[in-house]
């Protein structure tokens, strides 16, 4: 599964995890989804359902999605819904009035790492000079160091109306007329994933979770936080918070329909049809005991590189095995855990 990144790395260090999954999240990821013009073309809706969503929006409502594509307004949607569990979107828009100036942008910006947080706090007292070291600090960030500015000039009010009109509109727009099956896709992976949280190790999980994420424990990171979207499929969005890593991840196959407790997660087939031939299990066997290069593998087999290449790929995408600079190696995490996860899709 791909991975956008939208926070700062950090060091590692233990966590746990969490799970949480509401409509109002799926909106905020869905009008996230349908600005990101470049990545438009890769999910998983198909030409109709983009043709269906654009018919259902008005003038105005476009406007504001324009208006999301260029300031990155969808990250301050997200950025609020991590401040409460709101229960629909009419306390969604209550508390978004109820912000003042300095509350709203404290919310909107970011944690951008504990040596920031001195320039955060002189930025949101006006500080044009704070603007620009976080601006340093983010240079290399796809679109931080311009939502920053956005976020320090904006009249408040702008932003307020602006907020609760696109979230509304989306809502009523996109969510509503699917709001009982939306609602049974998140509730359902959200419970699948919950069955299993006690029968991996944290980072095992969410990487079985978000179907190849591999995530090691950073300091200052004490919790994982996983949201489960569907419009956004196939892509999994990571954010930070203070103390907190959080993946926005596309809901498994095996989610989408009732009948989906018979169909098997897709890196669980994946896995299987890898181990499903007799060279790409010698290559296990030979990566289990050294790093092995594609040149030694390929005397060792008496194959062709290209041959050998196919079946690495094969493994690779199964994540069974990983490549680095000292050539390819077995990931045993995954092998380890092919027993659990097979168990667990038979009984759940």
């Amino acid at each position: 599964m791909d991975l956008l990144t939208t926070g700062i790395n950090r060091k590692r260090e233990k966590y746990t995890v969490e799970i949480k999954s509401s409509l109002l999240w799926e909106s905020a990821l869905g009008i996230a989804a349908i600005t990101n013009k470049e990545l438009i073309s890769t999910l998983d809706l198909s030409e109709k359902d983009q043709g269906l969503i654009d018919q259902s929006l008005t003038k105005d409502m476009k406007e504001h999605l324009e208006y999301v594509q260029t300031n990155n307004t969808w990250k301050t949607l997200l950025q609020i819904l991590h401040q409460k569990d709101f229960e629909d979107l009419v306390s969604f828009n209550k508390y978004v009035k109820g912000l003042s100036s300095k509350e709203l942008k404290g919310v909107a910006i970011p944690f951008l790492g504990k040596d920031a947080e001195v320039f955060r706090n002189k930025l949101l007292n006006g500080s044009a000079e704070a603007l620009k070291e976080l601006q340093y600090i983010t240079k290399d960030h796809t679109f931080l160091s311009t939502y920053l500015e956005f976020i320090y000039k904006v009249p408040i009010e702008t932003l307020k109306t602006h907020l609760i009109a696109v979230m509304s509109g989306w809502f009523k727009a996109i969510i509503e007329p699917h709001k009982e099956k939306l609602e049974s896709i998140l509730l359902r992976d959200k419970t699948l994933k919950e069955k299993m949280l006690d029968n991996f190790e944290p980072d095992q999980f969410v990487e079985w979770a978000t179907d190849g994420v591999q995530y090691a424990p950073e300091p200052s990171v004490h919790k994982v936080l996983l949201i489960p979207h569907y419009i956004y499929r196939p892509w999994n969005v990571e954010a930070d918070l203070e103390g907190v890593k959080v993946f926005y991840y596309a809901v498994a196959n095996e989610s989408i329909t009732e009948e989906g407790k018979f169909v098997p997660n897709k890196l669980l087939v994946q896995r299987f049809k890898a181990l499903a031939d007799e060279t790409r299990l010698k290559i296990l066997k030979m990566t289990k005991e050294n790093n092995v290069t594609l040149q030694e593998l390929t005397i060792e087999l008496e194959l062709g590189k290209t041959t050998v290449h196919h079946h690495l790929k094969i493994l690779k995408s199964a994540r069974l095995v990983s490549q680095s600079s000292n050539g390819y190696g077995i990931v045993d995490k995954a092998i380890e855990s092919l027993p659990t996860e097979l168990k667990l899709y038979l009984e759940s």
